[in-house]
């Protein structure tokens, strides 16, 4: 899954990033912003970004002199925060041996390592890792397994999925056909692309009902039902109960259509588990795996199959195999980092941290409740939302929260935190009450 955002902003053209007692944009700035082009933005009326030089923990530093408490984790990837020393020694280890190598027909340790790891750590019999370099490119994959799948046990018209509004995948061609197709990001892409099954996520026992019934009605055009586990992220942080999330996946595999869980936000301890799917107590047939994967310092994907699934492409005819790789699929660096992120994992109080930052989300973002403009607060584990009853200036809102101190990015009618797992209470209290005050302010 790509880095999701909100509707496209527009604002004000300027020439640098330079701003009234700040250091002006260094030459790279300057002379850059004519030959890259931005995601999600309409490049002839985009306003200058703040530029990086370096990042420590939850602080990003500006070339301006400024510093900001990143509160969104660069898209949810960074959970130990920035420039980790243990990542970074990993990194730097490998770097010195192998930076990368095709993964066809050649192999290396750091990408068994973490096979193996992962499998340890999924639910159930999720034992098969296919590796990719970006959660859209998971997605894709797990789309043509689950196509496959079908076909390698001699079945024929299993061509759609279903999925849910409010649910995004990913950017990429396929990707985009599991996305609710109300998505702004997607609007350009509309008929060239074949037509999914979108229902609404139940919330009630009948809503489960009518749900079964649906998949049963569509059951022989059905691949799979995919569904990203009890939030969606660039939906609006929409979050859904573990027993709703066990009766979709107890539906699909009731009507014998694989179930495909995106934990491309959600995995690696957001929702306050390693994985969501673990809070449920469900196994899924493919889980999709990115984002913080590596820490937030590689990009890195991985798609993660069940033995049955797995085992419907074992056969002497060479075109049931997996026709798919990327090139860098399991970069040694990129899986380095993974390995030493898990190592973070096992040896510090990641989980601990993220009940923590869940009970002072609730506390500092509840009295928002009663704000003027705010139409609903949520929070689960290191998520935070407050929802506001009219969409937000992406642009706009991003300066504001600037001269709080604080990087915080809105989109659509969200002003949400998603914070590394390390943040410190102060830290914490910086995010959210620049939150309060700027929904207060509308």
């Amino acid at each position: 899954m790509a880095g999701k955002d909100g509707p496209v902003q527009t604002g004000p053209a300027v020439e640098d990033d330079g701003r009234r007692g700040h250091n002006a944009a260094p030459d790279w700035y300057r002379d850059g912003r004519a030959h890259v082009w931005l995601p999600y933005t309409q490049m002839q009326t985009a306003s200058a970004m703040p530029a990086v030089a370096s990042a420590e923990g939850v602080h990003l530093t500006l070339t301006d002199g400024r510093t900001l408490v990143d509160g969104i984790a660069s898209w949810w990837t960074a959970c130990h925060g920035y420039n980790h020393p243990h990542i970074v020694r990993a990194v730097e280890e490998q770097n010195r041996t192998l930076q990368h190598v095709m993964f066809a027909g050649l192999a290396h340790e750091q990408a068994y390592r973490l096979a193996t790891r992962l499998a340890h750590l999924l639910p159930g019999d999720l034992n098969h890792v296919f590796f990719s370099d970006s959660g859209s490119v998971s997605v894709e994959i797990a789309l043509k397994i689950a196509l496959q799948y079908w076909t390698n046990k001699g079945i024929e018209g299993r061509k759609r999925f279903l999925c849910f509004r409010g649910g995004y995948h990913g950017d990429t061609m396929a990707a985009m056909t599991v996305t609710d197709p109300g998505n702004a990001f997607h609007t350009a892409f509309r008929g060239l692309l074949p037509d999914a099954i979108v229902a609404d996520i139940p919330q009630t026992d009948a809503d489960l009902d009518a749900l079964e019934a649906l998949i049963a009605e569509n059951r022989d055009s059905l691949a799979g039902v995919i569904m990203e586990p009890l939030v969606q992220a660039a939906g609006g942080m929409r979050m859904h109960r573990p027993d709703i999330l066990a009766g979709v996946r107890t539906a699909a595999k009731r009507h014998d259509v694989l179930f495909i869980a995106d934990e491309i936000f959600t995995g690696f301890g957001r929702t306050g588990h390693l994985f969501a799917c673990e809070e449920a107590d469900i196994v899924p047939d493919i889980i999709c795996l990115g984002k913080a994967i590596a820490g937030g310092a590689m990009s890195l994907a991985a798609t993660v199959a069940t033995d049955e699934v797995y085992d419907a492409f074992l056969s002497d005819d060479p075109a049931k195999a997996l026709l798919h790789g990327p090139t860098f699929m399991a970069n040694p660096l990129a899986c380095a980092a993974a390995n030493a992120s898990l190592d973070l994992f096992e040896n510090e109080p990641r989980l601990k941290q993220v009940a923590g930052i869940e009970t002072a989300l609730r506390e500092a973002l509840e009295p928002c409740r009663t704000l003027p403009g705010v139409k609903d607060v949520r929070v689960k584990g290191a998520i935070g939302a407050v929802q506001m009853d009219h969409p937000v200036n992406t642009n706009k809102l991003s300066t504001r929260f600037q001269d709080e101190g604080v990087f915080v990015r809105p989109f659509g009618d969200i002003l949400y935190l998603t914070p590394a797992f390390i943040i410190e209470p102060a830290e914490l209290a910086s995010l959210t009450g620049a939150i309060r005050r700027i929904a207060e302010a509308g």
